[in-house]
């Protein structure tokens, strides 16, 4: 079942470049699915069109039934999205507050945001530090914070926008254990990333973009060889021939 479907979508910045051209791509329900490609290629513009961030000039993007351009609103409750820059995304005095700040805007009443903040920081590990300022968390302390307010809206698709970047290695392990764990909760995963080493072998489907085209799109076996050619560093285990079970291990 189509939790995303994108037809025919164009997009063109004001200086006249086309960033995206003609993408057509659907997604199931419970699906993680990695954009992959070079700057440029297109990746975050396609993100933000998922999270009705930037509407479809031209074309269609549904997400579970729901037309970007007619329900902006209801759209982006559905599809969250976990920016690049996490500092961006915080504004809340405290970890709870921020957590909570999507839910307040929904005009819950107070028990039902003490319990989806509760609820939300529980499942990404941050329940001792509700009463923390953000602005002093680690970089992937903060990326956990970020997926927690995602989490506090009932968010069913996530979208991550290079979740790993500016993180040392402790702080990719945090997120990427965390991302693994919303995928078999039964989130939907859209992910864009320069490192597929880290992520790939967790992957149902690898999808690769170049000036804002999709040029391949499959299991992460059938598309992963000879990706160099589109500015993607080919991982070092499949250059070497090991199947991406192996990279588990």
């Amino acid at each position: 079942m189509n939790i995303i479907e994108i037809k025919n979508l164009y997009h063109r910045f004001s200086d006249g470049n086309q960033a995206l051209d003609n993408i057509s791509l659907n997604v199931d329900k419970g699906e993680f699915v990695i954009i992959a490609g070079a700057n440029g290629s297109g990746k975050t513009t396609l993100l933000r069109h998922l999270n009705a961030l930037i509407l479809p000039q031209k074309g269609i993007v549904s997400i579970a039934g729901i037309s970007t351009a007619k329900d902006p609103v209801r759209a982006r409750q559905i599809a969250g999205m976990v920016f690049q820059d996490a500092d961006s995304q915080i504004v809340g005095e405290t970890v709870y507050d921020d957590v909570a700040f999507g839910p307040e805007n929904l005009k819950l009443d107070r028990s039902k945001i003490r319990k989806r903040v509760s609820d939300a920081l529980k499942a990404v590990n941050l329940t001792e530090f509700a009463d923390k300022q953000p602005f002093m968390l680690s970089g992937g302390e903060k990326r956990r914070v970020a997926i927690a307010g995602i989490l506090a809206m009932k968010s069913k698709i996530l979208i991550f926008d290079e979740p790993f970047s500016n993180l040392d290695y402790p702080g990719v392990k945090q997120v990427l254990r965390h991302i693994i764990l919303l995928h078999k909760s039964g989130h939907t995963i859209i992910l864009t990333t320069h490192d597929l080493e880290k992520v790939l072998a967790h992957a149902d489907r690898l999808v690769i973009m170049k000036s804002g085209k999709i040029v391949r799109n499959g299991a992460p076996e059938s598309v992963i060889k000879g990706v160099d050619i589109f500015g993607i560093r080919e991982p070092y285990a499949s250059r070497q021939g090991m199947s991406l079970t192996s990279w588990l291990e």
